[in-house]
């Protein structure tokens, strides 16, 4: 990723490593010279015990929010509120998971622009890519929410995914195995109590990837971007699974489609439209995931006992 030069203060994005440790997602979160926002920020605060205040204040950490602005080609297309970290890897998972791009290859150059209202991510993606989001865009006359930008119409809310191909079936042990590894890794969750994380393991349950966030849907966004600039792609992406700390809404069954990979597992309980887009696109979901215990919601041949 390039600095842009402008009249607005930019930054490249420093290397991360892939798996966190607890306790440095402050000294992480900002590069050299502190001009990307930091991941989080530390706070005073009055802790109250028992209901009654305690003597002095004490420092907290918060998780930071940031408005996020994604454009294509010189072209607004959305803006997100997301923790400002992995961002490199956000641009490329939410223009994938939103069917902007089609590979990671798509996307030629990214540069980050950032100002006090937030940082603006600049994409320039394929000409191809480009023309199909120009011809999506006049056919809207609105946006929606997060989650749903750029979305009006409900065919475009349900996008024509084809269905994950069937694979061996992964123990239900390792999808166990994965959920409590990724909850040792939420460094920034652990400095905050704020963030959601999603994480990609293989079919032994061993972590190889975390990303977390304040949004699920971003943190899952971080997670497909990085997965997709791996160097082995998506065809090595589905053979593991993705195990996310948050409930599983359909668009998160949607993402993990789009990304390739044929098992989600979910702390809490998946929406009936999640489940039914799951039994659609062959994609094993997994709920209620504690200690020892899960509950499978759909294609239970893709799970083994």
């Amino acid at each position: 990723m390039r600095p842009r030069t402008s009249d607005m203060t930019t930054e490249t994005f420093p290397a991360r490593p892939d798996m966190p440790t607890p306790g440095d997602a402050v000294s992480a979160a900002a590069p050299a010279g502190g001009d990307l926002p930091p991941a989080s920020t530390r706070a005073r605060v009055l802790r109250i015990r028992n209901g009654v205040a305690e003597p002095r204040f004490d420092d907290d950490v918060l998780a930071e929010e940031t408005p996020i602005a994604l454009e294509y080609n010189g072209i607004s297309h959305a803006t997100m509120l997301a923790t400002p970290a992995d961002l490199e890897d956000f641009a490329i998972g939410f223009s994938l998971t939103e069917g902007i791009i089609d590979d990671a290859r798509d996307v030629r150059d990214i540069e980050a622009r950032i100002s006090e209202d937030g940082v603006v991510l600049e994409l320039t993606i394929a000409s191809a890519c480009a023309a199909r989001l120009k011809e999506r865009r006049r056919a809207l006359s609105g946006r929606t929410g997060c989650g749903l930008c750029g979305v009006e119409t409900l065919p475009e809310v349900l996008r024509d995914i084809p269905p994950v191909p069937s694979g061996p079936p992964i123990a239900a042990r390792a999808v166990l195995d994965a959920m409590r590894a990724m909850r040792e890794c939420q460094a920034l969750h652990a400095l905050t109590g704020a963030t959601h994380a999603a994480a990609w393991a293989d079919a032994d349950g061993a972590l190889a990837l975390v990303r977390e966030d304040v949004g699920r849907h971003n943190a899952l966004d971080k997670l497909i971007g990085a997965l997709a600039r791996r160097p082995e792609g998506a065809p090595a992406a589905a053979l593991g699974m993705i195990v996310v700390s948050s409930r599983a809404s359909f668009e998160m069954v949607q993402k993990t489609a789009a990304a390739g990979v044929g098992v989600l597992a979910a702390v809490s309980a998946p929406t009936a439209l999640a489940r039914r887009l799951a039994d659609r696109l062959n994609i094993a979901l997994l709920g209620f995931m504690r200690d020892d215990d899960t509950t499978l919601y759909a294609h239970e041949e893709r799970i083994s006992a």
